[in-house]
């Protein structure tokens, strides 16, 4: 294990990865990453599945057993085979931590953002077609997504909530996981063996409020670059933190078993040159947090990061600056919607591509 990513797991930060592709899974890189750099999970995305199924050759013996096989077809086979083995590396990580991480995440279509019914009935697809206990499937925390996302959880299936970029809506994903799992009590779930995880984003803030405070050009606006993003998150660990001590509902589905939904870290990536490359993690240091690392943001990490606690105590200073926003004329509900949909619209151009790149992988290894 590194120091830093030794000392980030020891102020209880789960690292997982933000990457997959079969190459990681047969080249036993995952299994170094467990071993040298304490990552306990990974979470995959439909941008994260185009730049591996864009390869040529590691899915073309899979790609010819299937045959000249529906494309949409194609690629739901392709994509849970992988996550299928990535959690069966993970087994292990799981069963040590009763279920925490080791997990493995997979996301439902992401043209069914904004399509409850269709998004619940793939949620479960999905969840049969991994068929391991230690598997996520992600659905987006769209105002169409949380029904599914309680109706997922009241199946008994193990929720990664993503896109999430606003407090207010990280609010009705929390309720909408208490709901699911108070359901799934009554459908006779075993709770101890679920797991969710709320993706809260935070880079992407970063990049939106900077151009607004660059376009401003004042003292005031420049002196709060590169603080949206990070105070944002941290309000957000301080509104779970209150959630979860003070929601009468929560007591007892504890007492049956039932974990928290932990936050997550997610686009941790620093896409600021001007702005430390491990500043999404460093600055984002509590207990009970997931933060999920593209690999060039874990090997930073690994190489000069801190990892040591870094939230609490910032609460004032983080209202602070969203008020000093709210002062300059920034409304960052306008932001987070803005980026909601941007977000949305980025993953459903990422999976026409996955589309169109394995139609080309089908027509090659069949032609």
């Amino acid at each position: 294990m590194t120091e830093a990513t030794q000392r980030t797991s020891d102020s209880g930060v789960s690292i997982w990865l933000d990457d997959l592709d079969r190459n990681r899974i047969t080249s036993g890189n995952l299994q170094e990453l467990i071993k040298d750099k304490n990552v306990v999970g990974v979470t995959t995305n439909p941008s994260i599945f185009q730049k591996a199924l864009a390869q040529v050759g590691p899915y073309d013996e899979q790609l010819k057993q299937l045959g000249k096989i529906n494309v949409e077809d194609a690629v739901r086979e392709l994509t849970t085979t992988d996550v299928r083995n990535a959690t069966d590396i993970f087994r292990e990580v799981a069963e040590k931590t009763d279920y925490v991480d080791g997990r493995v995440s997979i996301e439902v279509d992401p043209r069914l953002a904004h399509d409850t019914e269709n998004t619940e009935k793939q949620a479960e697809l999905l969840w049969k077609m991994v068929d391991r206990p230690n598997a996520l499937i992600k659905i987006p925390a769209t105002l169409e997504g949380l029904p599914a996302i309680t109706a997922t959880l009241a199946k008994g299936i193990s929720v990664n909530v993503t896109l999430i970029f606003s407090l207010e809506r990280y609010n009705q994903v929390m309720d909408a996981f208490i709901e699911g799992m108070e359901q799934a009590a009554k459908n006779g779930h075993d709770l101890s063996k679920m797991a969710s995880v709320g993706s809260f984003f935070v880079s992407r803030v970063d990049t939106a409020v900077d151009k607004l405070l660059e376009a401003n050009g004042s003292p005031e606006a420049k002196a709060l670059e590169g603080k949206a993003a990070v105070a944002n998150a941290r309000l957000a660990y301080k509104m779970w933190q209150e959630k979860f001590a003070n929601d009468p509902r929560w007591p007892a589905l504890e007492a049956k078993g039932a974990k928290k939904q932990r936050p997550l870290w997610a686009s941790t990536g620093t896409k600021n040159p001007a702005y430390s490359d491990c500043k999404y993690v460093d600055e984002l240091v509590a207990p009970d947090i997931v933060n999920t690392m593209p690999a060039k943001t874990l090997d930073a990490l690994a190489d000069h990061g801190d990892g040591r606690p870094s939230i609490e105590g910032t609460y004032e200073e983080s209202q602070a600056i969203m008020d000093k926003l709210a002062a300059l004329g920034i409304n960052i509900k306008d932001v987070t919607d803005q980026l909601e949909a941007e977000g949305v619209a980025k993953f459903i151009a990422s999976w026409d591509s996955v589309l169109s790149d394995t139609q080309a992988g089908i027509d090659r290894v069949n032609g």
